[in-house]
C-alpha cells in the first residue's frame, strides 16, 4: 500500500478521497488554490500545498505544479478525482515518468478512450453495440452532411475529446448543420483544446444508463450494476438513481457483459464507467467510457456495499480485487440529488457567496457527501456544487420517500440553491413512475417557463 497519496482535486471529491485514505491507513496531502485556502479538504488533509492562484489553468490544471507538489511532499501516488486532470493522458504519463503512481487507468487506456470517435470504433470492433455514427472525426460540413443524409435527421454533433455535456449540438435539418457544427467546434476548443467533432444518429427519448466497472491489474474485471442518469438539463446530470427503473435482470446482465468486454478490450484497469443509451425497445448502445470516478458513484456504493474509492487505491497499489462477480448483489435502491448554489428561477445562474446557516439532514439511509460548512464562502471560480444528497431505501418507493423528507429538511442560507427544484422534480409523476427519459427535464423546463 502507498505511504502517501496526493489528491489533485478540491471540494467534496477531495474530502471523499481523504476519508478513503484514512480508512486504508494512508497519509494524504491536499493541493489548493489561493481561493481555496479555507476549504475543508485543505484543512482536514494531513498536509496541504498551495499550487497557484484561483484560475484553474494556473492551479488545478497546472500539471507541473501538481507533480512538483507531489514530489515535494514525498507522495508515491496521486488520486485525480473527477474533472480537472482526471482524464488527462499526458498527466498520467508524467506521473509514471516521475515515479508516481496514477490512481486510475494507464495513460494508454486514457488516450485510447479519450477520443470518443476512436473509442466507438474500438467498441464496435469488440462487438459492443454502438450508436450509428461517422467513422472517426469529420473534417468538413460536406462529410457531416453525407452521413446525416444517410442516417436521417436528427443527428448529434459531438466533441471528440468531450465530456460533461460540452461540445454537443443537436441538428434537426440540413440548414442547421453548418451553424451547429461550428458552435460545437468552438465550445470543444474552448473547453478541451481540441475542436475535432464526430457525428452520430440522435436517438429519440432514450434513457442514459451507465455501468460501473472495477478491473485490477491481474485480469479480473467485474461490473457493479447500473445507474440511471437520464434526469439531465442541457446534458448536465441533475439527479441519478441506482438501479435504473427501466433495466431488468436480463438487460442488466447483457449490459454488464458488454461493459466488461469493453474494458478488457482496452486492457483497462481501475474504476471506470461505460455509458450507454437505452431506447424504447430496450436495445442499448455504447456512448463513451469515463476513465475516472464518477460524481454519482455513491449510489452504487450504497446499493452494493462496495467502497469504490478504496478499491481504486487498492487496485493502483497492485492488489487484486477483493470480490468476484458472484459477490456483487444489489440491495435496495438509492437516489442522488446534486445540491448546487444556483438559482433555477434565473436560468440556474450560479450563486456564489457565504453560507450563513447550514443544516443537513440525517437518519437511516441518508448520506451527505460535501465539503461546505457554516461560514464557508462559495467562490465564483469553480463548480457550484454544495453537496451530494443520497437516499438509500429498501426499494425505489422507500428511497423516494426518504429523499423527499431529506430535501425538505435541508437548509442552506446565504446563497440560492436548487433544493426546492430537486424536491419539485422528485414529486413529479413522471419520476415517481420511472417513465422519464433523457429529454424529460428539458421539455419540462420549457413547459415550466410558459
Amino acid at each position: 500500500m502507498f505511504r502517501k497519496v496526493l489528491i489533485a482535486n478540491r471540494g467534496e471529491i477531495a474530502v471523499r478521497i481523504i476519508r478513503a485514505c484514512r480508512e486504508l491507513g494512508v497519509r494524504c496531502a491536499a493541493v489548493y488554490s489561493t481561493a481555496d485556502r479555507n476549504s475543508l479538504h485543505a484543512q482536514i488533509a494531513d498536509e496541504a500545498v498551495c499550487i497557484g492562484p484561483p484560475s484553474t489553468k494556473d492551479s488545478y490544471l497546472n500539471i507541473n505544479a501538481v507533480i512538483q507538489a507531489a514530489l515535494n511532499v514525498g507522495a508515491d501516488a496521486i488520486h485525480p478525482g473527477f474533472g480537472f486532470l482526471s482524464e488527462n493522458a499526458e498527466f498520467a504519463r508524467l506521473c509514471e515518468k516521475n515515479g508516481i503512481t496514477f490512481i486510475g487507468p494507464s495513460y494508454k487506456s486514457i488516450e485510447m478512450l479519450g477520443c470518443k470517435a476512436a473509442a466507438k470504433e474500438t467498441m464496435a470492433a469488440a462487438g459492443v453495440p454502438v450508436i450509428p455514427g461517422s467513422k472517426g472525426v469529420v473534417s468538413s460540413v460536406k462529410e457531416a452532411a453525407e452521413f446525416a443524409d444517410r442516417a436521417g435527421y436528427p443527428v448529434l454533433v459531438k466533441a471528440s475529446a468531450g465530456g460533461g455535456g460540452r461540445g454537443i449540438r443537436r441538428v434537426d435539418s440540413p440548414k442547421e448543420l453548418e451553424a451547429q457544427m461550428t458552435a460545437a467546434r468552438l465550445e470543444a476548443k474552448s473547453f478541451f483544446g481540441d475542436d475535432s467533432v464526430y457525428i452520430e444518429k440522435f436517438l429519440i427519448n432514450p434513457h442514459h444508463v451507465e455501468i460501473q466497472i472495477l478491473a485490477d491489474k491481474h485480469g479480473n474485471t467485474i461490473y457493479l450494476g447500473e445507474r440511471d442518469c437520464s434526469m439531465q438539463r442541457r446534458n448536465q446530470k441533475v439527479l441519478e438513481e441506482c438501479p435504473s427503473p427501466v433495466v431488468d435482470c436480463e438487460l442488466r446482465a447483457r449490459m454488464g457483459k458488454a461493459a466488461v468486454t469493453a474494458a478488457r478490450e482496452c486492457g483497462y484497469y481501475n474504476a471506470g464507467t461505460i455509458e450507454f443509451l437505452v431506447d424504447e425497445n430496450r436495445d442499448f448502445y455504447f456512448m463513451e467510457m469515463n476513465t475516472r470516478i464518477q460524481v454519482e458513484h455513491p449510489i452504487t456504493e450504497e446499493v452494493t456495499g462496495i467502497d469504490i474509492v478504496k478499491a481504486q487505491i487498492e487496485i493502483a497499489a497492485g492488489q487484486p480485487l477483493r470480490i468476484t462477480q458472484d459477490d456483487v448483489h444489489l440491495r435496495g435502491h438509492a437516489i442522488e440529488c446534486r445540491i448546487n448554489a444556483e438559482n433555477p428561477e434565473l436560468g440556474f445562474r450560479p450563486s456564489p457567496g457565504t453560507i450563513t446557516a447550514l443544516y443537513v439532514p440525517g437518519g437511516p439511509g441518508i448520506r451527505i457527501d460535501g465539503a461546505v460548512y457554516q461560514g464557508y464562502t462559495i467562490t465564483p471560480y469553480y463548480d457550484s456544487m454544495i453537496s451530494k444528497l443520497i437516499a438509500h431505501g429498501s426499494d425505489r418507493d422507500d428511497a423516494i420517500r426518504k429523499m423527499r423528507w431529506a430535501l425538505s429538511e435541508f437548509i442552506v442560507e446565504g446563497v440560492d440553491t436548487n433544493i426546492d427544484f430537486q424536491l419539485e422534480i422528485i414529486k413529479r409523476p413522471e419520476f415517481i413512475s420511472g417513465s422519464y427519459d433523457i429529454g424529460f427535464l428539458n421539455r419540462y423546463m420549457e413547459k415550466r417557463k410558459s
